[in-house]
């Protein structure tokens, strides 16, 4: 689906925004793009986990 010239013109774009924000502003939005991924992580983790109430040992054999 997506071919060479995709990966061509994102890094064109890249480079773009480089020279026009400037390269100090890149690790701030590294950084805010890394606290996304982390928070979005934590919440699909939470999803996951039994709600309370339920019985989190449910296919697990009792000794």
């Amino acid at each position: 689906m997506f071919g060479l010239d995709t990966a061509v013109v994102l890094l064109v774009v890249l480079a773009i925004v480089l020279v026009w924000r400037g390269p100090k502003t890149l690790p701030k939005w590294g950084e805010a793009l890394g606290r996304g991924v982390r928070a979005a992580r934590r919440e699909a983790g939470g999803l996951r986990r039994p709600a309370d109430g339920e019985d989190d040992t449910a296919g697990t054999p009792k000794p």
